[in-house]
């Protein structure tokens, strides 16, 4: 039995793009994994401690029988979300893009994440693991667009799971998603729903290619 991680970061919930295509995803993984299971991160529902990734270095920049019990409990919490994160066969992170970067909720997931010893740099814990992306961008960031480069977000992200901690990443992405409620970008928005569409059938075509992978990997 195959286990899928999926994180979840955006602060909207019915109107979430990035929500509606990971479950595209999850759904076409369910369908040609049927035995598998789905562990949820909600870090938008119940985000993590603002405190927990400073007290965590702290922590282990201490001795142990110096640690206080708010330290402990900070190494604690980063060990549990590098459990899931090593337990899982297949991880898809939800990446909306805010105010050209990273949300402070997925950031802070990702920081108390490598504060665990198991993902010291140079350690590439996940080397091989398939993970997957799933970035919505409000506006137009491609080339020739006025904001062309501004995405801060999708290069990160790719840097760190990929190029720091090894994963296999697959990106699932889409823009102009803001085009339906800008008047500013009403003329974008058969644009905005030919990217949307396309989008989910990629999520639908890399759902069923991660399940033949991390079946194999269970």
């Amino acid at each position: 039995m195959s286990t899928l991680l999926r994180i979840d970061s955006s602060i909207r919930a019915a109107a979430s793009v990035t929500r509606a295509i990971s479950d595209t995803l999850e759904s076409s993984w369910l369908a040609a994994n049927p035995d598998g299971t789905v562990v949820r991160r909600d870090l938008a529902a119940e985000p993590l401690p603002a405190s927990a990734w400073a007290t965590a270095v702290g922590a282990s920049q201490t001795p142990e029988a110096e640690r206080t019990p708010t330290q402990r409990a900070a190494l604690a919490l980063a060990a549990a979300v590098a459990d899931e994160v090593l337990a899982a066969e297949l991880v898809v992170i939800g990446a909306p893009l805010y105010n050209y970067g990273v949300s402070a909720h997925l950031k802070s997931w990702i920081d108390l994440l490598v504060v665990d010893p198991r993902f010291r740099p140079g350690s590439a814990p996940l080397t091989g693991k398939p993970l997957a992306l799933v970035v919505a961008r409000g506006g137009g960031y491609g080339p020739g667009a006025p904001r062309e480069g501004w995405d801060h977000t999708t290069p990160y992200l790719r840097r760190i799971f990929a190029e720091v901690l090894g994963a296999d990443v697959t990106l699932v992405d889409t823009e102009l998603t803001l085009a339906d409620v800008t008047p500013a970008m009403a003329e974008l928005r058969p644009l905005a729903a030919q990217r949307l569409a396309e989008a989910h059938q990629r999520a639908d075509e890399a759902g069923r290619e991660l399940a033949k992978a991390t079946v194999a990997a269970a």
